[in-house]
C-alpha cells in the first residue's frame, strides 16, 4: 500500500494507492466524509472500503481532500473537492491506463462528491454511496443518473434521516436503464459505529454480484 503524492488543483494531494496485478483490472476511487467533521482517508469506513476493492484485484486509491492531512489547500465547500476527485481519477488512469472500467465509493460528503464525479466521467460503471447527505446537499444533478449502484445507510442515522435518503432512492429508481439497489442497516447510525463489519459485508456482496463473482 504505497503512499503517494500527486498534483491537484490546489497543490499536492496525499493518498494511498494499491496497484493492480492485471493491466486491464478496474479502477476504484474511495472518497472520505466531510473534512470539517473529522473526515480523512484513514477513517475506518474509507480504510476498509479501500481494502475491499484491493482484495478483488482493483487498482484502488484513497486520498485526502484539500486541507486534510498533508494535502495542500483549504476546504472549498464541495467545488474544490470535486476537482480534487477528478484529479485523483486522472492520476490513477495515468498509472493504470489499460483499465476498462471504474468504480467510485464515497461516504457521506464523499458520496455527494462521488455522485457528482460519475456524472462527468462516462467510464464510471458502478458506485457505492454510503449515507449520502440528501438533506444537506442538492442531488438534483443526477438527471439522469448514468450508472447503476448501491445506496446504503443506517436506520438510526440522525445526521441524514432515512426519509431523505429514501426520497433520493425513489427518485433515482424511476430512471430507466440503471438499477439502484438500496440497503438499510438496522441499528446503524451515521458513522456505523459497531456496524462497520455489516456495512462492508453488504458492500462486498454487492460488488461481488456486479463483478459476477457470486
Amino acid at each position: 500500500m504505497p503512499e503517494v503524492i500527486f498534483n491537484g488543483p490546489a497543490g499536492r494531494i496525499e493518498g494511498r494507492f494499491q496497484p493492480a496485478k492485471r493491466r486491464n483490472a478496474p479502477i476504484a476511487l474511495v472518497l472520505h466524509h466531510h473534512p470539517l467533521f473529522g473526515g480523512s482517508m484513514n477513517n475506518q469506513i474509507s480504510y476498509k472500503l479501500f481494502y475491499m476493492f484491493a482484495e478483488r484485484g482493483f487498482a484502488v486509491l484513497r486520498f485526502n481532500f484539500r486541507g486534510v492531512g498533508r494535502s495542500q489547500g483549504a476546504f472549498d465547500h464541495g467545488s474544490g473537492e470535486l476537482s480534487d476527485a477528478a484529479a485523483a481519477l486522472d492520476w490513477v488512469q495515468t498509472i493504470h491506463p489499460d483499465a476498462k472500467s471504474c468504480w467510485i465509493a464515497g461516504f457521506s460528503f464523499g458520496a455527494w462528491i462521488g455522485m457528482q464525479l460519475l456524472m462527468r466521467r462516462p467510464e464510471v460503471e458502478g458506485f457505492i454511496s454510503i449515507a449520502p447527505p440528501a438533506n444537506l446537499h442538492d442531488f438534483s444533478f443526477l438527471a439522469p443518473c448514468p450508472s447503476s449502484g448501491l445506496i446504503i445507510h443506517g436506520d438510526l442515522d440522525k445526521v441524514v434521516p432515512s426519509k431523505d435518503i429514501q426520497g433520493l432512492v425513489d427518485k433515482l429508481k424511476t430512471q430507466k436503464g440503471i438499477t439502484i439497489e438500496q440497503k438499510v442497516i438496522d441499528g446503524a447510525n451515521h458513522f456505523f459505529e459497531e456496524k462497520i463489519d455489516d456495512l462492508l459485508g453488504h458492500c462486498g456482496d454487492y460488488l461481488d454480484r456486479r463483478l459476477g463473482l457470486i
